[in-house]
């Protein structure tokens, strides 16, 4: 069995399931290529930064043992699950509403982009199911050094999750200068992208 390293069981099997993890499709995705269609460079690192902060929220609300009290009172997963999927059909459907040439859904402030990617990202399956379930495999009880241990693991996902929106915002950003000619297929790419966290929404509720 692999070493632990600061009470990590398996670091490698740590850094590529968070890498894998980043790379799944869903809202966290979604809102940092919507931010830097919108934002630009600036927008998409606000969404990233709001990305990095919800994942240390869920992190060391784990931690904390939030996971053994919804473990223990069901009723509270589902009020999150609730919230979540309001939120998330909530903005799909400004999305899918918007007409050409109103005003945008992201306004261009970075801060509007962080605050946003931040509700995201604490009502996002994908991250809760990660935090509250699958990172502790990661924990090695034998080996186990309190905070230094979850200290080490926050700041390699935070690390990897920095470095992951960098390429994406760079990546989308050089997409979206060759669709800024063409409003149409940036009303479809917007509308799609409502229908997809609508759906996103429906699928949150009906898995209570």
């Amino acid at each position: 069995m692999p070493a632990s390293f600061v009470g990590v069981a398996d670091y490698g099997a740590f850094v590529v399931a968070i890498l894998v993890f980043l790379a799944i499709p869903g809202p966290g995705n979604l809102a940092l290529i919507t931010s830097t269609g919108k934002g630009g460079i600036a927008g998409g690192l606000a969404a990233t930064l709001g990305v990095i902060a919800g994942d240390q929220v869920l992190l060391w609300a784990a931690v904390a043992g939030v996971s053994a009290l919804m473990a223990a009172y069901p009723a509270a997963f589902h009020a999150v699950q609730g919230v979540g999927a309001l939120y998330l059909a909530w903005l799909g459907f400004k999305m899918l509403l918007a007409k050409p040439g109103a005003a945008p859904l992201l306004q261009l402030k970075a801060g509007h982009y962080f605050r946003q990617t931040f509700i995201i990202t604490l009502f996002n399956p994908k991250a809760i199911v990660f935090y509250l379930a699958f990172f502790p495999l990661f924990v090695d009880p034998l080996q186990h050094q309190g905070i230094k241990t979850f200290g080490v693991m926050a700041g390699t996902i935070a690390g990897l999750t920095f470095l992951y929106g960098l390429a994406a915002v760079l990546l989308t950003w050089k997409l979206a200068k060759q669709l800024r000619d063409n409003p149409k297929i940036s009303m479809v790419l917007q509308k799609a992208a409502g229908l997809f966290l609508i759906a996103f929404g429906v699928k949150l509720a009906l898995s209570r």
